[in-house]
């Protein structure tokens, strides 16, 4: 079945069919994001919101671009970057160090080499955080040994990251008691069930995801401030930066949590289309208060920051033929 027969199939059972344009001046198109509960789902499902607004068939102002935007769940940040590269999604949004390997090639056992992967803009910090249960003792990477750890499903960025510190302390899956590959779905009702004892997770703050397990379970997270495989993934990589998880961020955080973390980038590939790209990137930005009411994750976006930080892949023309017009470039 063909992406775009796909993508209609999406849109209409959002809700989101066709407008008064005749379908051949209509265009679908796909966007990946993540799980359910995370905030890559609200990042992709949020750049559809605005390029639906924008669209102007069949009303008096606004863009008659005629495309419309369907943003399903997928695997996380290296699968859309597969997907993009192999043709079937148009955009995605994948961590910063993910775009970064794949445009370089520099992690082929864990993203495909894809040169022609391009930046559009970054959104939000995505810190990187070990959720512990109540009770397990774990206050530091080592504490791990022995315990019952989620590594992440295979094709999310949260597992890329974990493979990247399992790496740097010189482990394999073999130092935890079990390592399960539970999405990001269901990693809290495994911890507050008692099935698991940890969880990392590579996500934007605050996410409800994690809430459930920190109100729900009193989970905390582990501080990762002098961890010397994160310090060294930090010192040697410019697209990982130790950031803060504030107190009061969530139930359990007493006070300020130090760990590392990468951006979230939203990316396309040089095959699509100039103008649907500046379409696109013209859509967030020119409604980009809106955008930044829909999560408390994005309420410190600045365009002065979005169309630089975090973006290794060359910039799109069609992004870049917008931030021109702005005087921005």
């Amino acid at each position: 079945m063909s992406l775009a027969i796909r993508a209609l199939g999406v849109a209409a059972a959002l809700g989101l069919a066709a407008s008064t344009l005749p379908a051949s001046a209509q265009q679908f198109i796909s966007i990946g994001t993540g799980g359910p509960t995370g905030v890559y789902f609200v990042v992709g499902n949020s750049v559809c919101r605005m390029v639906h607004k924008e669209a102007a068939e069949g009303r008096s102002s606004g863009r008659q671009h005629g495309i419309r935007c369907a943003a399903p769940s997928t695997a996380g940040s290296t699968y859309n970057i597969g997907q993009i590269c192999g043709g079937e999604l148009d955009f995605g949004v994948a961590q910063s160090d993910w775009q970064f390997h794949a445009v370089n090639g520099s992690k082929p056992d864990r993203v495909g080499a894809c040169p022609d992967l391009r930046a559009v803009f970054s959104v939000h910090p995505e810190p990187y955080q070990i959720i512990a249960a109540e009770g397990s003792g774990i206050q530091s990477w080592n504490d791990l040994e022995g315990k019952r750890f989620n590594i992440g499903n295979p094709g999310s960025g949260q597992r890329g990251t974990t493979e990247e510190l399992m790496e740097g302390h010189g482990w394999t899956t073999d130092k935890f008691a079990l390592a399960t590959e539970l999405t990001s779905t269901e990693q809290s009702t495994a911890l507050c069930d008692g099935n698991i004892d940890a969880y990392g997770y590579t996500v934007g703050v605050p996410n409800a995801g994690v809430s459930v397990a920190t109100d729900g379970c009193n989970a905390y997270i582990v501080d990762l401030g002098d961890d010397p495989a994160a310090t060294k993934l930090v010192e040697e990589n410019d697209y990982y930066a130790f950031t803060t998880i504030p107190a009061g961020t969530y139930f359990t955080t007493d006070e300020d949590v130090t760990t590392f973390g990468v951006m979230a980038t939203f990316v396309s590939h040089a095959s699509v289309s100039d103008d649907v790209v500046y379409e696109v990137t013209r859509a967030v930005f020119e409604n980009l208060d809106d955008f930044k009411a829909l999560h408390p994750a994005f309420r410190n976006l600045d365009p002065a920051t979005m169309i630089i930080d975090a973006l290794s892949a060359p910039l799109h023309p069609g992004a870049e033929r917008y931030y021109k017009e702005q005087g921005w470039m």
